[in-house]
């Protein structure tokens, strides 16, 4: 049975449990020691060298970054329509697994490392990155159900996890009611896996 290490309050690994659920796959899900280091062991870091989770472990096969885990899954499961085959579809769908690891890594995924893990980033900063790819992002919804296809692709999933928890950070949702929706599509799909609220234990400033 294939094996997702992971951490509860990781989005990147969140996206990697919601595929799985959204998907229908059975795992076993191990859980990594964040706080006490686990991940930058030698155990875990001969799974994955970057000492990151989400890893998935299936029949000898490692698959490290929640983007990577998004994309074999649906290949391997020949899911097209989760991953378009089509070259435009393909491009389409990479397109926002590039936002994914670049603008909400470091907007609100970032903002919500300040708040809810006690990074040192400028808070103010990576909330304002935060707001700019939400813009662009319910311009992409304006008149769209999902963004990369008709249907839910894993760029809905890549993108999911950091933007619903993204008020554990700081960055208030209400402005965008086109992102609200799409969120709330997503969460109305077959196998839905939600992810838990930080217990942050204070306001968010």
């Amino acid at each position: 049975m294939m094996k997702l290490y992971d951490f509860t309050l990781s989005g990147h690994a969140h996206r990697a449990r919601l595929f799985l659920g959204l998907l229908g796959l059975d795992y076993d899900l191990i859980h990594v020691d964040l706080p006490s280091g686990e991940h930058h062991g030698a155990e875990f870091r001969a799974l994955n060298p970057f000492g990151q989770v989400p890893v998935l472990e299936d029949d000898g096969v490692v698959v490290p970054d929640s983007n990577a885990i998004l994309v074999y899954l649906a290949t391997k499961h020949r899911r097209a329509d989760w991953l378009p085959e089509d070259a435009a579809g393909a491009a389409r769908v990479q397109r926002w697994l590039s936002v994914a690891a670049g603008q909400i890594a470091f907007g609100p995924c970032a903002a919500r490392l300040v708040t809810v893990f006690g990074y040192k980033f400028d808070h103010d900063e990576v909330v304002a990155r935060a707001h700019a790819i939400l813009k662009l992002i319910e311009q992409s919804l304006t008149g769209n159900d999902w963004l990369a296809a008709k249907h839910a692709t894993i760029a809905d999933v890549a993108l999911y996890s950091y933007i619903a928890r993204a008020p554990e950070g700081g960055v208030e949702l209400a402005p965008y009611p086109q992102v609200r929706a799409w969120l709330a599509r997503i969460e109305a799909l077959p196998g839905f896996v939600p992810f838990p609220e930080a217990n942050l234990g204070r306001a968010v400033a």
